[in-house]
């Protein structure tokens, strides 16, 4: 039997009520143009709306996501299995939700034995609930394959996403990936736009193994290195030619203060 993800962060990190939370999505998304391109792999924040929704909203408007979209996540809460694919049912949000894609997960998890079905590392975890509005907004239709990356192996995040780009092959399945993660935590404002950009230029050279030793020696507190690993690894496999740096700010650009923030980064990957 199919289950159900209820939100759990509506009314905090967006809007509680359907009117609401789509009319702030839609602002942010306003005045983009869709690329032409195929969207390999998107890369989102999911603080607070208030916070990061300009630079999440910018970059999905602008991102062509095919019909279905694996999501990767990091797994704040630590609960579950370390690579969690929640198999079936729908993703709700206040008035709206997005199908999963029962078919593609079960080929996921039949492919990998390192994947798991596992909905404890999904339930209070709000990495990839905070996108959703976004992705709804864009395309109602969507079906997702939301999956939890915690396993902190790098061989095992390219394993995963070696076996994950043959059943995409063997299916005939053509995807976008959406990760979700903020960039460093609480440094000044100084201090972490000159770390996120040492780990936005590895993403930019398309480089997954940089990318995630850079993150790693320089102590940046990006929470979503484990995802966007995974998928940068994916992204190559499937053909990624090019990655733009679509927008970038710090929590600090909205609340003002400059003493300790947080990094967004909005990147597309075709």
């Amino acid at each position: 039997m199919s289950i159900d993800r209820e939100p759990v962060v509506a009314g905090q990190f967006y809007a509680g009520r359907h009117d609401q939370w789509l009319a702030s999505v839609r602002t942010s998304m306003r005045g983009e143009a869709e690329r032409e391109a195929v969207t390999r792999l998107a890369m989102v924040p999911h603080a607070g709306h208030v916070f990061s929704g300009g630079v999440a909203g910018q970059t999905l408007a602008r991102a062509r996501l095919t019909d279905t979209v694996l999501l990767l996540g990091p797994n704040h809460t630590g609960m579950g299995a370390p690579l969690a694919v929640w198999p079936d049912g729908t993703w709700h949000l206040p008035g709206a939700g997005l199908a999963v894609d029962a078919e593609l997960a079960a080929a996921i998890l039949a492919a990998e034995p390192a994947l798991t079905a596992d909905r404890a590392a999904h339930m209070q975890e709000h990495s990839l609930e905070v996108v959703l509005p976004f992705l709804w907004a864009k395309n109602p239709d969507m079906r997702i394959v939301p999956i939890a990356v915690g396993d902190p192996r790098p061989h095992k995040l390219a394993g995963a996403a070696s076996k994950i780009a043959e059943v995409l092959s063997a299916l005939g399945r053509d995807v976008s990936v959406v990760v979700s993660s903020d960039m460093n935590h609480f440094a000044s404002d100084a201090v972490t736009r000159i770390v996120d950009q040492k780990a936005l230029e590895r993403i930019l050279a398309l480089d997954p193994m940089g990318f995630y030793g850079t993150v790693r020696e320089d102590n940046i507190s990006m929470c979503g290195v484990l995802p966007m690993t995974m998928g940068m690894h994916l992204a190559n496999i499937m053909g990624a030619k090019k990655a733009e740096l679509v927008a970038y700010a710090t929590s600090g650009d909205v609340n003002g203060d400059m003493s300790r923030v947080v990094g967004y980064a909005g990147i597309i990957i075709e």
